[in-house]
């Protein structure tokens, strides 16, 4: 029994002490909550009310290289209402200051309520129980423009601000582009949920800036309002991108391709144009065909990577000139009637002809399939296929261009000694006429402006600084990729049969006469085997070159893929895109213009001086004298004078007597020498017409009288 009495008092002592000792562990923690970290729960306590957070900084600027604004952020306002902000009394509340403010509203924000709709519901809100959800946060107007939301803040107890009138007021950038769609995708676009696209994303971090910090305060429905409008951190706005985007160019290339889409029911296209001494991108159209119209829904530019098909031989025709294969233009080359078989595949030209030679410059200028291949093949056919890749290389076609907006696309040269590459017998000739192998349209173009700018490759790039409030931060300066991609011979060639293609091959009807084009057509199936006809074949039409092609000042690319109506070869679809462009550019910019004062002075013909005018001697060799008009005087030249054609190329100057008493001939005489002869003599002049005198109605040398004279002027 005893045993069993000591067993219970040991376990009652057990669950005192434990007892006892989780008391003490109770009342240690609360002292060091309530003494020790007092200060740090109450900061957490008050975060349950208050808390910081970032406030949005103005968005930089995108420029255009004219200054103009491809991108801007304007500011735009949200209104809310605090219906039970602590310093909004009755007195500040009152009927009349309600009747006004519900006038106000209904007036100036949204008429379709009345002011007496407007009075009953701020008076509602004003009633309703404090902890009614939103009741503090009320929406009264979203995206208001600056002048509006000036106007706003004056009107009856919203004008108390913040804390007496529950006036609040937030400022949200939205983005804005004041040329609307042009150069829509190159700009590109940040969205919420997605990733930033263009030269909005590539330079996020310059154009964003740094946020400010805005305490804001919970109020009854957990919805968190500003303490006060201004943030407690000021946000600091982010910097300037200037582009080298011309408006000018980019507007032409932009109309021009979106007219050829439409004229051909295209998918999409672009056309880019760079200037061939540094490298800058003027303009970098896209266009896509899209249920709701035609938009720049995608930079196919930079970002679709295709077979480049005839704008390839280019390359093909340099790398045969640099290795002396091709040494005379005008040398035979077997081209069997437009077909040929190689290996199991059979190679077509595009347009049939039936002969069976060409010279090397027909082959380029008319885009012979077979012509390019047969002599590719001939020369590299026998283990030499690595030799003309190596060419490729040193064109640089291997190489991404870098340029500033993002998604380009890594071109893919196919390589004879790589297994992965699935080279064949028929790679080398297809390669030749560009196909097994994938560009991009700008990649292209930067190897056709390596060949008008002398073989000197410039690295293409659309941003040429940023800057802060017009101070430069940081400047992009042409920069160049490979001082010569060819020898001097041979981009001397290459020019020359490039010009062959608009003067007398597949490019001639686009031949102007105002300035001489260079390029080269191409016409790529886009879902072909080996050029075996496939039911419903698809094709993209290109057409890449120069312009002026004696002293290029800009290469051009125009590429539109899946023409469905009017052609769908090179020549048809894309070539007039780049004549426009080209004809264009030549209108805007004197800088493609000969200065006319380079070339000597022509003597002009007889039938150009200006015979038998007449008036003032002295002003009449005065202006000959400075338009450098050779002239013959009698000797004494009286006071007026009048100009007879003479020798052919110069002027006789012969005497007019002019009498003080008589009426005057003043045929041939300016208005002003007219009028002061007649008028001195005492005669009233009426006029008719515009121009030199060539008929009065008074007879030289009848007696002046005080009559009337009517000058016919033509």
């Amino acid at each position: 029994m005893l045993n069993i009495k000591n067993e219970v008092l040991v376990r009652v002592y057990a669950v005192a002490a434990l007892i006892v000792f989780v008391a003490v562990v109770i009342f240690g923690r609360l002292y060091q909550i309530s003494v020790v970290q007092a200060s740090k729960w109450r900061a957490k306590s008050d975060s349950l009310y208050v808390k910081i957070v970032d406030a949005p900084s103005q968005r930089g600027n995108i420029l255009a290289d004219d200054g103009s604004l491809l991108a801007t952020s304007l500011p735009f306002f949200d209104v809310h209402w605090d219906a039970k902000a602590e310093g909004l009394t009755e007195d500040i509340f009152n009927p009349a200051a309600v009747d006004s403010l519900a006038w106000f509203l209904s007036t100036y924000i949204d008429q379709q309520y009345t002011p007496g709709a407007y009075r009953d519901w701020l008076i509602d809100l004003r009633n309703a129980p404090d902890d009614t959800r939103g009741i503090r946060y009320i929406p009264i107007a979203k995206d208001l423009p600056y002048n509006k939301a000036l106007l706003i803040k004056t009107f009856p107890i919203f004008r108390e601000g913040r804390y007496r009138g529950g006036f609040i007021m937030e400022q949200k950038p939205r983005r804005e582009r004041p040329f609307k769609l042009l150069a829509q995708r190159t700009i590109g676009y940040t969205r919420e949920g997605a990733l930033p696209v263009g030269l909005e994303g590539s330079f996020y971090n310059v154009l964003e800036g740094r946020p400010g910090k805005q305490l804001m305060i919970r109020v009854p429905g957990d919805l968190y309002i500003p303490v006060d409008d201004l943030a407690e951190i000021e946000p600091e706005a982010g910097d300037d991108v200037v582009t080298t985007l011309d408006i000018n160019v980019q507007d032409v290339a932009e109309n021009a391709l979106l007219k050829a889409c439409q004229t051909h029911n295209a998918d999409h296209g672009c056309a880019i144009v760079m200037e061939v001494k540094t490298g800058k991108i003027r303009a970098m159209a896209n266009i896509g065909r899209t249920p709701e119209g035609w938009w720049e829904t995608y930079n196919y530019a930079i970002g679709e990577r295709v077979e480049p098909g005839s704008m390839f031989k280019l390359a093909s025709f340099m790398a045969m000139m640099e290795d002396d294969y091709i040494d005379d233009f005008d040398q035979p080359i077997p081209v069997y009637k437009g077909k040929v078989k190689i290996y199991d595949e059979e190679l077509v030209d595009a347009e049939p002809h039936g002969l069976d030679t060409m010279t090397v410059k027909q082959i380029f200028a008319h885009s012979s399939n077979v012509g390019t291949a047969t002599m590719v093949q001939n020369f590299y056919g026998k283990g030499n296929a690595d030799k003309f890749v190596q060419h490729l290389r040193d064109f640089g076609l291997d190489l991404s261009t870098g340029i500033e907006v993002g998604g380009e696309e890594t071109p893919i040269v196919k390589n004879p000694n790589d297994p992965k590459s699935e080279w064949s017998g028929t790679t080398l000739p297809w390669m030749s006429i560009g196909y097994e192998l994938l560009l991009t349209p700008l990649q292209l173009l930067t190897f056709y402006n390596a060949v008008a700018n002398n073989g000197r490759m410039m690295k293409p790039y659309i941003v040429q600084r940023t800057e802060r409030y017009g101070e430069p931060i940081r400047e992009f300066n042409p920069s160049v990729v490979k001082r010569s991609i060819a020898s001097a011979g041979t981009i001397k060639k290459a020019k020359e049969l490039l010009k062959a293609v608009v003067s007398e091959g597949t490019a001639r009807k686009i031949r102007s006469d105002n300035i001489v084009l260079a390029g080269k057509t191409g016409t790529a199936q886009l879902n072909y085997h080996k050029f075996r006809a496939s039911k419903g074949i698809r094709h993209q039409a290109g057409f890449c070159g120069f312009f002026p092609a004696d002293d290029p000042v800009y290469s051009c690319i125009v590429v539109i893929s899946e023409p469905e109506r009017g052609g769908y070869h090179g020549a048809e679809v894309a070539a007039p895109v780049f004549r426009a462009i080209a004809d264009k550019c030549f209108a805007m910019k004197t800088e493609m213009h000969e200065p006319i004062n380079l070339k000597k002075p022509e003597k002009l013909k007889t039938s150009q001086l200006p015979s038998y005018d007449a008036g003032s001697s002295a002003d009449i060799t005065s202006s000959l004298k400075w338009l450098g008009i050779d002239y013959f005087e009698e000797d004494k030249l009286p006071e007026w004078t009048v100009m007879k054609a003479a020798r052919g190329d110069s002027l006789m100057l012969l005497s007019r007597n002019i009498s003080d008493k008589t009426v005057p001939s003043v045929i041939g005489m300016g208005l002003k020498d007219a009028i002061y002869l007649l008028e001195n003599r005492g005669c009233r002049v009426r006029v008719s017409g515009v121009g030199k005198v060539r008929r009065q109605s008074l007879a030289p040398g009848t007696r002046a009288n005080g009559q009337s004279c009517v000058l016919y002027l033509e």
